[in-house]
Order: structure tokens, then sequence, then C-alpha cells
């Protein structure tokens, strides 16, 4: 069960996730019109096709995209070069301080997850006495491995669900 926390917590696989919608949705653009950079038309785009990939690769609740001015302010500020445009390395600057607050409450909605689902696990676990076979099993697992086994399964859904790769 560390692993799948580790995976959902870990800076790494935050970063990871960040670069292949990045590098999916610059290279969209990069072949549709040719060019090596994002105008601001382009990275407009870009920010709702990243926050749709944002809302199906992720668990938790939908996240709307920021506003055109939004854009266009934090543009200005991810655009090291001063030509009005993003290249590839700017426009993955651009997306992680776009996320940052996304990623956080992905991972507050996954602590509270990984806190309320074993304490339910335990308080169910007796109401599974007069379930044949299955109930007799639950009650000769320890609690730990019980509610281990509950959460894990949670999250496998909720991985699941969200269509996680």
């Amino acid at each position: 069960m560390g692993q799948v926390i580790g995976q959902f917590q870990g800076k790494q696989w935050r970063q990871k996730q960040i670069r292949k919608i990045t590098d999916k949705v610059f290279d969209h653009f990069k072949n549709e019109t040719g060019r090596a950079n994002l105008t601001f038309e382009d990275l407009y785009i870009a920010v709702l096709l990243v926050y749709n990939d944002i809302n199906k690769r992720l668990p938790g609740p939908h996240f709307d995209p920021p506003s055109k001015e939004q854009v266009k302010t934090m543009m200005l500020d991810c655009d090291l070069n001063l030509d009005g445009e993003l290249d590839c390395e700017e426009f993955v600057r651009f997306i992680h301080q776009l996320t940052a607050d996304t990623f956080v409450i992905v991972s507050q909605g996954l602590i509270i997850t990984l806190a309320v689902a074993p304490t339910v696990a335990l308080l169910t676990k007796r109401s599974t006495e007069g379930i044949p076979v299955v109930g007799k099993v639950v009650q000769k697992l320890p609690n730990s491995v019980y509610a281990s086994l509950v959460t894990l399964a949670i999250v496998l859904f909720q991985q699941s669900g969200q269509g996680v790769e």
C-alpha cells in the first residue's frame, strides 16, 4: 500500500504526469501549426486541453481552467526570451505554475481518503458478521490487515474510475 501512496504523493510522479501532458499538448500544436512555439491563442487552447487531461488523469474534483486574462499574465511571466511566444521549456514552466494548486488539492483529497477509509473499514467490520463465508473470513483478519485491504481497494477503485495511467 505504501507504493500506491507514494505514487500519488511523490514529486517525481507529479512531474512525470505534468511532463506527459505538456509534451502531448505541445507536440499537438507543433504538428498542427508547424511552428516551434505557442502564441497566446495557441496557449489558451493548450491550457484548455491540459485541464481536460488533468480532469481525466487525476483523482479528485473537476478543475476549471483559468480565464484568458490570467493566462496572459502568466504567459508574460514565463516568456523568458520575451518573444511573445512560449517554447517547449517555457510551456512546461507555465504549466507547472498553472497547476501547482491543483496538485495540492488532489494530494489533500488523497490524504483524506487514506485517513477516512481505514476508520470506516474498522467501523463497518462488525456489520460483515451476518454475511455467510465472507463474515467469518473478515472476522478472522486482524484489524490492521482489514483496514489496509479496504483502503487499498478504495484507492484502486478511485484510480480506475478516474482513468489514471
